[in-house]
């Protein structure tokens, strides 16, 4: 998986990136889910070692259009994971009160603790994507913040925090289509925004901005990861084969009990 990693520098153009690859994995749909269900355990057991050696903290970033699938990302991949390790951030249009502080105020809150696991759906790269998009603050302003969300994520790494950002990439097309399907689906309906199709509108000059945040923002300390995002199954095995990939390079082991239990017995 790592063909998805940006790597430092690396100058992307989203027109480049298919969106409806399956090239990592051949053997199909249905061998895709048995293997994410494989991948599901696997994540279970790992997250159980974090949460129990109370050393690492991982931040997931989802970021993505709207349909992409940030949410099926967190049904399908953490499938099983007890929740008592697993904490979704979701960020919306600031309050007032975090209004009155800078942008990163609200965001550093959410940060994991150690042995926990925190999903971004969205996230402070909002604060370089819509903002700059809508024109809510000054070119010059939302330019500076490259450099202090590449300081802000270094600071979490030198702390402890395994990062991992993915961005959840899909074509104008695969959205139309499921827009579409909560249109015609009743049941769909609380889902569908309109809002979303001024969103839409403004298709290119998101990628414009999705592009810089991918060439400017992914270090070897908080990496990118581009997903090919048309094929909902395939989405999910790349971010659980990224994910258990690096929490088995973190090398964990469960902690030394904090007594000798050889000599116990219990009647």
């Amino acid at each position: 998986m790592d063909k998805y990693r940006v790597k430092p520098e690396q100058k992307i153009r989203l027109k480049d990136w298919d969106a409806d690859e399956t090239d990592s994995f051949d053997g199909g749909k249905d061998e895709g889910r048995e293997r994410l269900q494989e991948l599901n355990r696997e994540l279970e057991t790992l997250q159980e070692l974090l949460y129990a050696e109370h050393k690492h903290k991982v931040l997931i970033v989802l970021q993505g259009m709207d349909t992409s699938g940030k949410d099926g990302v967190i049904r399908h991949v953490f499938d099983g994971v007890n929740p008592q390790g697993v904490r979704v951030a979701n960020f919306k249009v600031p309050t007032p009160e975090e209004l009155d502080h800078d942008y990163l105020w609200r965001v550093h809150r959410q940060t994991p603790a150690k042995g926990e696991i925190v999903i971004f759906n969205r996230s402070h790269y909002e604060d370089v994507l819509v903002v700059r998009v809508h024109g809510l603050v000054p070119e010059d302003v939302w330019k500076r913040r490259y450099a202090h969300i590449n300081d802000f994520e270094r600071l979490l790494a030198d702390e402890g925090t395994l990062i991992l950002k993915f961005f959840l990439h899909i074509d104008m097309d695969e959205q139309k289509k499921r827009l579409q399907a909560r249109l015609d689906d009743p049941t769909k309906h609380w889902k569908f925004n309109v809002g979303d199709l001024k969103e839409r509108a403004r298709w290119a000059e998101y990628m414009q901005a999705y592009e810089d945040v991918l060439n400017k923002t992914s270090t070897d300390y908080a990496p990118w990861y581009i997903v090919p995002s048309n094929k909902k199954w395939y989405r999910n095995l790349v971010i659980a084969s990224v994910l258990v990939d690096a929490l088995k390079g973190l090398n964990m082991r469960y902690p030394a009990p904090q007594e000798d239990l050889s000599k116990v017995v219990i009647e």
